[in-house]
């Protein structure tokens, strides 16, 4: 499902993402972990547990959604870090300008 480029100040947008694995391995563990290099803002689970930056969490799921809450009246963007228990690590970024409506 596609992002928003834009958003304001106070709004929240979702992020969905699913892992697609290329081979089924027994005890494979996925965590998740989030950079903001510009702008300010939130980025929560499903399950309202708030993401600290640079901080890694277990995922229980190959599928997920994310909850981003602009906090910034400027251009901001997170890069979302997925990675597994083989050292295996992929990296997405989402760029979002501001949007006022005056």
């Amino acid at each position: 499902m596609p992002v928003p480029s834009q958003i304001k100040k106070g709004e929240t947008i979702e992020i969905r993402f699913q892992i697609e694995r290329e081979g089924e391995y027994k005890d494979t563990k996925y965590y998740i972990r989030y950079f903001q290099p510009s702008g300010t803002g939130v980025l929560k689970t499903s399950d309202k547990i708030e993401f600290t930056p640079n901080d890694r969490y277990p995922l229980s799921d190959t599928i997920f959604r994310l909850y981003y809450t602009s906090n910034s009246t400027d251009q901001q963007s997170i890069d979302i870090y997925i990675e597994d228990s083989f050292g295996q690590v992929e990296k997405v970024t989402f760029s979002f300008t501001n949007h006022n409506k005056e």
